[in-house]
């Protein structure tokens, strides 16, 4: 098969999969195919978009069920872990590869997404995906994340000779967490660390490199990084490490004493709230800036999540802007709200998420790019071009009177006004 010198892990092809769907019994088919969905994630997101299955009482399918599909399962470093960056941007490089190879427009779903980066686009993944939109007929789509209603990011406007302090709260039997902070490099701060109790008070040093500070039971390792040549931000990272099985539950505070000020706007996440105790969080939290990366690169289309039973928008579903350059985002939103799909092992469920709603905008992509390319209405009907027809055909839900705005985006998916009639 096309690539197969050029790819990391295993290639299965239609023919394979076939014949291990006809083998009869699952171990069979795992014998010609053993690779399979441990979560059902993939599952999920898979028939949404492009689900073509029976039911007793008639017939289930996904947005664009007549859409062949290429399935990527990413590598794992460890059993707990998440794939690593090289390896999502290697599974995206192979989709692109193998659409240029078969001649075929491709629409690349993405509901993968965590918070950790500068969430300006300028990331490495951020970056890598704006570049792929210009290597062929394609669109890219990203799920806006769940972290909008999770008291996981929070910011402060500094002025010159201000103090701000940042306070979260730690869970009981937290095993270890982080703290990001992103602001201007030309800014300049004093910050203190406060264990809960304010028993103990510590400096930060200034100086570039990793520094470890004793705060009693738990130690907390800072990294005070500097530009990078791809990003001017500067990011001070704080690993909170328990010295026995816990970090130090309660009130921790950060206090920012600012010096000299260009523009003041400081930035903190904490990680994805899947990986945290939910009492753990901003007691100040600012739901704005809540997208998770790569939603939040520039040309992919970024995806937030609506309840279709009462048309309100999902209170977890990541919002925006960017944090430096204030690129509108979402740009749209889609049901992701008790979804019924294909479930891992057989069957139907119902999923929450911008995960899946996100699919539900790919497999529209696939849709407009089927009138457009393959039925030759327009056969540069890809890319920005998709984005912006489906923002045009976007509809208005209850409740907002601006648009675009940070929850919503553009409004509703509607592919039927998205068409240039």
């Amino acid at each position: 098969m096309y690539l197969d010198d050029q790819v990391t892990g295993e290639v299965y092809t239609k023919e394979q999969i076939d014949e291990a769907l006809k083998s009869g019994n699952r171990a069979q088919a795992r014998q010609i195919v053993p690779s399979f969905d441990g979560s059902g994630h993939g599952t999920a997101v898979a028939g949404i978009a492009a689900g073509n299955g029976r039911e007793d009482n008639g017939r289930y399918r996904g947005v664009a069920w007549e859409s062949d599909l290429i399935v990527v399962k990413l590598g794992i470093p460890d059993p707990d872990g998440f794939p690593r960056t090289t390896q999502v941007m290697e599974g995206l490089d192979f989709v692109v590869r193998a659409a240029q190879a078969l001649g075929r427009p491709l629409a690349v779903n993405l509901s993968f997404g965590n918070t950790y980066g500068s969430h300006d686009g300028n990331g490495l993944l951020e970056r890598f995906l704006d570049s792929l939109t210009e290597m062929g007929r394609s669109v890219f789509v990203a799920g806006s994340g769940n972290e909008g209603d999770a008291s996981g990011h929070t910011m402060v406007e500094m002025a010159a000779g201000g103090t701000s302090e940042i306070q979260f709260s730690v869970a009981p039997y937290e095993t270890g967490f982080s703290v990001q902070l992103w602001k201007h490099y030309e800014d300049s701060f004093d910050i203190f660390i406060y264990n809960p109790g304010r028993t103990l008070i510590e400096r930060v040093s200034s100086r570039m490199g990793p520094q470890r500070i004793n705060m009693g039971r738990t130690d907390v390792l800072v990294y005070y990084g500097e530009p990078s040549p791809f990003n001017p931000s500067q990011e001070i990272y704080f690993d909170f490490i328990p010295r026995e099985d816990y970090v130090e539950s309660g009130i921790w505070q950060i206090t920012l004493k600012a010096g000299e000020i260009v523009d003041g706007t400081v930035h903190f996440w904490l990680p994805s709230s899947s990986a945290l105790n939910r009492a753990t969080r901003f007691l100040k939290p600012v739901p704005d800036t809540t997208l998770t990366i790569p939603s939040t690169a520039l040309r992919p289309i970024t995806v937030g999540a609506y309840d279709d039973s009462n048309l309100t928008y999902a209170a977890f579903s990541g919002r925006g802007d960017t944090r430096l350059y204030r690129i509108p985002k979402p740009d749209i939103s889609a049901p992701g709200v008790g979804i019924i799909t294909t479930k891992n092992g057989g069957g139907y469920a119902p999923v929450t998420g911008t995960s899946f709603a996100a699919p539900f905008v790919t497999g529209s992509a696939a849709l407009l790019m089927e009138w457009g390319i393959v039925r030759g209405n327009d056969a540069y009907l890809y890319g920005e071009k998709v984005k912006a027809y489906l923002r045009k055909g976007a509809r208005p839900l209850p409740g907002f009177d601006v648009y675009p705005n940070p929850q919503v985006g553009w409004g509703a998916l509607c592919v039927r006004d998205s068409l240039p009639m």
